[in-house]
């Protein structure tokens, strides 16, 4: 009877051990890892806009979510260090913003799911293998569309009608910058422009690259947007504006700091969207199995009040198209 009796209450034990820790896989509550090149105020839309979309999935952070951030703080040189952190954290997914944040999430794991908030092209970086069939363990968007580089040339070439050299700007780290300047190369071309390439590394090279734009007689300027120029975008602004520039930028958020005009996805819109892909992907669903999605809301932003500092009339044609004028 002692024996029977000591065997009910093992079987009795291990079956209550089991049902806890059945309890407690069951309570795990998923961490979310973002991954960021700037600060905290650096694009805080976008986080604000994944945040939004998470909420309206009926996640809670602190609850039924728990979201960990890493900003690099304009230091791409950061970022594999900050991804590995998050990878140690044993994160569920990794939502990382613009390509090279994606590259160093990817490098620094193949197995933990990474949802690009807004990145260049994933398929000519080796991110993923296509956009349909992402393939791997990246999904997300891109904010690559074919004829966005032609169209910021287009609309800057209105807002400077006399324009036949205009200057791109781009950190020489980005393989996107690279590539946006390639095609802005090719629109300009259709248009008997001539295009020049200038490049940074780090903040110390800002006031040298404009003095070489001023030097060569640049008539309008495009600022090419990766981690590293969206953390410096107020000092680069400043430049220009300094310079008498017309510029032209990628997002609302750098007109909003000055730029004259700026073309491109709606880029809190994207970082809503990642919200949906996180959900299916604690659900089960795998990234490789999860198409790319790509830019369907673009904005034209025109900033009047520095237009009229740097003593340039913009066409009403132009406002007239424009989703947003600051005064």
């Amino acid at each position: 009877m002692k024996k029977k009796r000591l065997v009910w209450l093992l079987a009795a034990l291990l079956a209550s051990n089991a049902s806890i820790a059945a309890a407690q896989q069951a309570d795990k509550i998923p961490k979310i890892g973002i991954l960021q090149g700037g600060s905290t105020a650096t694009s805080p839309e976008n986080i604000n806009a994944f945040r939004k979309g998470l909420r309206e999935l009926g996640y809670v952070d602190g609850k039924n979510i728990l979201l960990e951030y890493r900003y690099a703080a304009g230091k791409p040189e950061r970022l594999a260090e900050l991804a590995s952190e998050l990878v140690n954290l044993k994160v569920d997914v990794i939502v990382s913003a613009g390509t090279q944040t994606t590259t160093a999430a990817k490098q620094a794991t193949s197995t933990i799911p990474i949802v690009a908030g807004a990145a260049g092209d994933l398929v000519r970086t080796g991110l993923v293998a296509s956009l349909a069939r992402p393939g791997g363990n990246v999904t997300g968007s891109t904010v690559i569309s074919p004829d966005v580089s032609g169209k910021r040339v287009e609309i800057l070439k209105e807002v400077v009608p006399k324009a036949t050299r205009i200057a791109v700007l781009l950190y020489s780290g980005s393989v996107t910058d690279r590539e946006e300047a390639k095609q802005t190369e090719a629109a300009a071309q259709t248009l008997k422009i001539k295009v020049e390439i200038v490049e940074v590394t780090d903040p110390g090279d800002f006031q040298g690259a404009y003095t070489t734009i001023k030097r060569d007689h640049v008539d309008a300027l495009i600022l090419a947007q990766s981690s590293f120029t969206n953390f410096h975008r107020k000092e680069l602004i400043s430049l220009g504006v300094k310079n008498r520039l017309a510029t032209m930028c990628e997002s609302t958020r750098w007109t909003e700091a000055g730029c004259v005009t700026s073309y491109g996805p709606d880029l809190p819109y994207q970082y809503y969207r990642a919200a949906f892909l996180v959900d299916k992907i604690l659900k089960g669903a795998k990234p490789a199995d999860l198409p790319v999605e790509q830019p369907t809301k673009f904005e034209l932003v025109i900033n009047l009040k520095t237009a009229k500092q740097i003593g340039l009339t913009i066409p009403p044609n132009v406002l007239a198209r424009a989703d947003r004028v600051i005064r």
